[in-house]
């Protein structure tokens, strides 16, 4: 199946007022899961690989090659997105390569500053039709939109959106990145708020720390796009320590990514039944 746009999948949940799931790759064997996972729901998913993952790689183009391979051989729609990029050099090498996303985080700098080099990223990608994500950084504050206790205000998330012109707003509700317990504590009235005020689809970044009924809620009250990257490695890691644990004599990668492979998959598939994600023909 061709490329999808990232635009076409969530604007085709946000009218049906479903959630799309984004998943992070850190490997190929993540990028494979996370398709596997979304052929068995039969849903379209987003494949995404932050700025962490292209420095661990020490480069963007080889593993951006093999992402965008993995996902124009899927049975269903996924879309390949840049995450948390800082530099616009970066945004433009994934553009070049042929993401149909990216996600421009000058969240740390003051406002008039993150409007600014917001609104020129979205210049450039729009030329080429590549849709933009950003978010706002945290009011008063130098620790990003998921610090602890962050909260974005409507108002000026509606005034961030129309002077950058970008296409998704990540915003901070009371999640926060990199949790391994599922237990933050989603403020779903001001989720409900922002729909209503923010014209364009909202993101959820630290979706790992949600628990399963609680990201339902979230997408029923309004969020859309669902960025889940740690609870994923959670479960990758622990079914290779299980494979590991079985056998002292294992040294054949197959043998034990495999296994990891395998879980992901599965829990991708459950995640976004969990998300509302919708169900294809394919």
């Amino acid at each position: 199946m061709p490329l999808t746009p990232t635009g076409d999948i969530v604007a085709a949940a946000v009218s049906a007022n479903q959630g799309v799931g984004a998943f992070n790759v850190i490997q190929l064997e993540h990028a494979e899961a996370i398709v596997l996972g979304a052929e068995e729901a039969g849903c379209p998913v987003v494949l995404q690989l932050s700025e962490n993952a292209v420095r661990y790689h020490g480069a963007l183009a080889p593993v951006g090659a093999a992402v965008l391979a993995v996902a124009r051989a899927a049975a269903v729609p996924v879309a390949v997105h840049l995450d948390h990029a800082t530099a616009p050099e970066l945004v433009e090498e994934a553009v070049r390569l042929g993401f149909t996303s990216v996600m421009f985080d000058a969240s740390v700098l003051e406002y008039e500053e993150n409007v600014r080099a917001t609104a020129e990223v979205v210049s450039r990608c729009h030329a080429v039709d590549v849709w933009v994500e950003a978010e706002l950084g945290e009011v008063g504050g130098k620790d990003g939109v998921h610090a602890p206790g962050a909260r974005t205000e409507p108002g000026e998330a509606a005034a961030f959106v129309a002077a950058t012109g970008i296409d998704a707003l990540a915003v901070a509700v009371g999640t926060s990145h990199a949790m391994a317990t599922r237990d933050a504590e989603l403020d779903f009235a001001l989720i409900a708020e922002l729909r209503a005020a923010v014209p364009v689809p909202l993101v959820l970044h630290g979706s790992s720390g949600v628990a399963d009924e609680h990201l339902t809620r979230a997408v029923e009250c309004g969020m859309t796009k669902i960025n889940i990257a740690t609870h994923l490695n959670q479960v990758f890691t622990a079914a290779v320590r299980q494979a590991l644990a079985g056998s002292g004599e294992l040294v054949d990668t197959r043998r034990y990514l495999g296994p990891g492979r395998a879980a992901t998959a599965a829990e991708v598939a459950r995640l976004l039944q969990v998300l509302k994600a919708p169900a294809l023909t394919v």
